[in-house]
């Protein structure tokens, strides 16, 4: 299964989609803060980052546009997981490089498909 890197500020979630994904056998890693996130992609280059937008510092946005660019991170799938749902936010989180955009609280079929669907 895969590798799956979690940025999301929320503890609560964090344990939430940790145990969802462990069940279903994906190994996962966690970052607090979009700052970390980005630095644990570079050194980990996870299979796929589930990222949470509203966090302080670096934002879900912001981690987004840095991944999605960087030489050694583009290639890495980004699936958005946050409670912002309005249109607006979803077109410009995938501008920003996102293969995926989901809103909390996220069903768990709809996740691993999607995560199924950005590996394929």
């Amino acid at each position: 299964m895969a590798r799956v890197l979690i940025v999301d500020d929320s503890p609560t979630e964090t344990y939430k989609l940790t145990s969802l994904l462990e069940k279903n056998g994906h190994a996962v890693i966690t970052a607090p803060t979009g700052e970390d996130g980005v630095e644990v992609a570079r050194q980990e280059r996870p299979d796929v980052i589930l990222m949470d937008i509203v966090m302080p510092g670096l934002n879900g946005f912001q981690a987004t546009r840095q991944l999605s660019k960087g030489d050694s991170t583009s290639a890495i799938p980004i699936i958005i997981v946050t409670t912002k749902d309005q249109d607006t936010d979803r077109v410009w989180g995938l501008r920003q490089g996102a293969k995926a955009y989901l809103t909390k609280p996220v069903d768990e079929r709809q996740l691993l498909g999607t995560i199924e669907e950005v590996l394929a």
